[in-house]
């Protein structure tokens, strides 16, 4: 078997609903209920696996900075996944991180960046909404909204509409210089999948950089494996590929154990015929799986559902092991 680094982290800071630190808990959970299975994670052992825990305990406290909430607290567990993920890359480990809320992405990305400073880093991100809000554009201020804008040294001013105090702007700078740099992608090397609920906001900016989008639709029509292709054209001149799951991507159908389900989806072969071609890339070095909620389930459908899709992606990594060996 190939070198896969799981990484499972416990957040709600960043989302909307509490339940999302439970996350990876459903999933592993859904692995034990299918007994050809059931010793699915003792390959994720000593070295090969951590965990990282935030304060959740603080999700219901006062809200300090209300146009980018609990980024006090959202900080230090950026910084630490920042750290985890840089290593997993250095040591050529292929990452898996089943995260929490998708606040997370923002220091998973941090993370290849300060492992590969000079590379340019190409994105997948498959999910509803365009998650390149900022305190001065978001209406919620939650900062599962905002990983994208962590990335990328714009902070969409024509579209502000959000005047923010000088101690929430610090914090959103230490945010954004997480990894050793603001510039960390190019949002033209940003792939959406799956979009289909975002703001003018996000719309702005994403036309402004001409992001390829490829809706639900037309993964339907083309299917997983020929869109994952296309993708792969469109990001030849990265160096590095990262994906970006939210389940939220898939159409509510597959399951609502999630805290922003929004209709006309993905399904879970879709993405598992994706996820599956866009890891056999050599440039592909990570995926990330977010926003599992089982509070909001029945049954942990959406466990299971992931729990499928994370074994179609170690089988995948495996296959690329051996192939390249």
């Amino acid at each position: 078997m190939s070198k896969i680094k799981l990484i499972e982290i416990h957040s709600d800071l960043g989302g909307r609903i509490a339940g999302a630190s439970l996350g990876a808990d459903a999933v592993r959970l859904a692995s034990y209920s299918l007994p050809k299975f059931a010793n699915f994670y003792e390959r994720f052992q000593n070295e090969l696996y951590t965990e990282i825990k935030a304060p959740n305990k603080f999700y219901h406290a006062d809200i300090k900075y209300p146009l980018a909430k609990r980024i006090e607290l959202i900080y230090p567990i950026l910084m630490q996944i920042c750290d985890v993920v840089s290593n997993s890359v250095i040591q050529n480990d292929f990452t898996l991180l089943i995260s929490g809320d998708h606040s997370t992405a923002s220091g998973t990305i941090a993370g290849i960046k300060q492992a590969m400073p000079n590379a340019r880093i190409g994105i997948v991100w498959i999910d509803a909404h365009g998650d390149v809000h900022n305190p001065y554009t978001s209406d919620s201020g939650n900062l599962h909204g905002m990983p994208l804008s962590t990335a990328i040294n714009d902070n969409n001013l024509d579209c502000r509409f959000n005047e923010i105090d000088n101690e929430t702007a610090e914090w959103w700078e230490k945010v954004q210089e997480i990894g050793g740099t603001k510039d960390k992608i190019n949002f033209a090397d940003v792939v959406y999948v799956g979009l289909r609920d975002y703001e003018q906001a996000e719309r702005y900016i994403i036309n402004k950089y001409d992001c390829k989008i490829f809706k639900s639709f037309d993964v339907h029509n083309l299917g997983g494996t020929e869109v994952a292709c296309q993708i792969g054209n469109h990001l030849e001149h990265c160096d590095v590929i990262c994906i970006s799951l939210d389940v939220d991507s898939l159409d509510p159908s597959v399951s609502t154990g999630t805290g922003t389900p929004f209709e006309n989806g993905l399904y879970g072969y879709e993405v598992k015929e994706l996820i599956k071609t866009l890891i056999s890339f050599e440039k592909t070095k990570c995926l990330e799986i977010s926003e599992i909620n089982p509070i909001l389930d029945t049954n942990n459908k959406m466990g299971k559902v992931a729990f499928d899709i994370l074994k179609t992606a170690c089988r995948s990594v495996d296959l690329k092991y051996h192939h390249n060996k």
